[in-house]
């Protein structure tokens, strides 16, 4: 007799979504619509029950200025200081 193995745990991306809206002033409805994708995907993705293909997560990563590591992760975030939610700027001394 085989015994089954145990179903996969679902894997979870963890997100700053909604921290990132916030600290935007953007809506659920006005990111997706920069995406184009549907709002609800948005809201999906903020609580867990939808992970973002890799060509998504970039695309959101991108519209906010930040790498997809600050955006999306495999394990939930630490708090961060507020300057780490600031658009990457270029360094003191090159020309912008």
């Amino acid at each position: 007799m085989t015994v089954p193995s145990p179903a996969p745990e679902r894997e979870v991306v963890f997100n700053r979504l909604p921290l990132l809206r916030a600290d935007r002033g953007i809506s659920r409805s006005q990111l997706a619509e920069a995406l184009g994708i549907h709002y609800q995907t948005i809201g999906y993705i903020e609580r867990g029950e939808y992970s973002p293909s890799l060509h998504l997560a970039l695309r959101i990563a991108n519209f906010f200025d930040l790498p997809v590591e600050a955006v999306f992760s495999l394990e939930p975030f630490r708090p961060l200081a507020a300057e780490a939610f600031t658009a990457r700027k270029a360094p003191v001394g090159e020309a912008g």
